[in-house]
């Protein structure tokens, strides 16, 4: 490494520093810690472009669960919500009653929160709605031409929470129906599921996802 470089990672603090090496030898974002569950999520899902409506609406759902918690938190209860929401399959979540939203609040395995629940069933309904115009990955997608934005941040503190793009499509879910799917839990929702190359330049995984992200979106 030449004195710059030397100097230039001197003068970043060990908060900030680009990645952290795990036990495997292997540097990452610092995220994940050393949790297992996290550490899977981290170097096999988080990132990697998500085309498929049904998965990227599961995601999006799960991310407005975690608002006001870590993502972790969701991470553990996953399969469980997964279960208790018919395996995020809008239309049957859609036709969810009263009934359904009782079950729900009363399934200590996921975060039973009424209005998130209620929001999940009105998000279903605006999924089926929206996908008779367009599907839900295309109607996503195309706000970046169908491919992925790279970004190469170095630190963490340069990882905005939101950005005009999140913005932007925040404001037309809202428009189309959805909940909880403010500016923040959109951007946080475009990083786990590829649409954007988030992973700090020192981890692994930003140049396998860089690989991915000169791919175009596949045809539909």
């Amino acid at each position: 490494m030449s004195q710059t470089a030397l100097l230039s990672e001197a003068s970043v603090s060990s908060e900030e520093r680009i990645a952290i090496e795990g036990p495997d030898g292997k540097f990452r974002c610092r995220w994940p810690g050393t949790d297992p569950l996290y550490l899977a999520y981290h170097d096999t899902e988080w990132g990697v472009p998500e085309y498929d409506s049904r998965a990227l609406w599961e995601k999006l759902i799960l991310d407005g669960f975690q608002a006001g918690l870590s993502w972790i938190t969701i991470l553990r209860k996953r399969d469980a919500f997964r279960a208790g929401f018919a395996g995020f399959e809008p239309e049957a979540v859609a036709r969810f009653t009263e009934a359904d939203v009782q079950r729900l609040l009363a399934d200590p395995g996921i975060i039973r929160h009424r209005g998130k629940i209620e929001g999940t069933i009105k998000s279903a309904q605006a999924y089926l709605k929206l996908s008779e115009r367009e599907p839900f990955a295309d109607f996503l997608w195309k706000h970046l031409d169908g491919r992925v934005l790279q970004n190469s941040f170095r630190t963490q503190n340069e990882v905005p929470t939101q950005t005009k793009l999140s913005e932007a499509i925040s404001k037309e879910l809202k428009k189309a129906g959805f909940t909880f799917c403010g500016p923040t839990i959109v951007y946080a929702f475009m990083e786990a599921c590829g649409l954007v190359n988030d992973h700090l330049t020192g981890c692994f995984r930003w140049s396998e996802c860089a690989a991915l992200a000169r791919d175009s979106r596949p045809a539909a």
